[in-house]
């Protein structure tokens, strides 16, 4: 299997156990778990770089901790693209974003 696919189904994997771990969000099944994954890693490709160079002096004063809302706010909109995957909040969105951080980083180091 090539790379980029097995790391969109550990991903998928990964948002699938948040998903049911949080009861904060939820995700319909496995197919809006994988799309969840696609387009997550979408959004961190392109859109979080541009959004942390553009709030570099906010991050800069806060001493990175801005970092975390630019993270929240980017799997809110995830939750707002994907039909049939829900986040109930910032803060659900947060804690979703550093539990599969987490889990993706455990399923990872089980793969190698």
């Amino acid at each position: 299997m090539g790379y980029a696919i097995w790391t969109i189904l550990l991903s998928t994997i990964a948002v699938f156990v948040t998903a049911n771990i949080l009861p904060g969000t939820r995700v319909d099944g496995w197919g809006t778990a994988l799309i969840v994954a696609i387009v997550l890693g979408v959004v961190n490709a392109f859109i979080r770089p541009l959004l942390l160079i553009l709030t570099l002096p906010l991050n800069i004063l806060t001493l990175g901790l801005f970092t975390f809302v630019i993270i929240g706010g980017l799997v809110l909109l995830v939750s707002a693209i994907v039909p049939g995957f829900h986040v109930d909040g910032f803060w659900w969105a947060l804690a979703f974003a550093l539990v599969l951080a987490i889990i993706n980083g455990f399923l990872s180091s089980l793969a190698l």
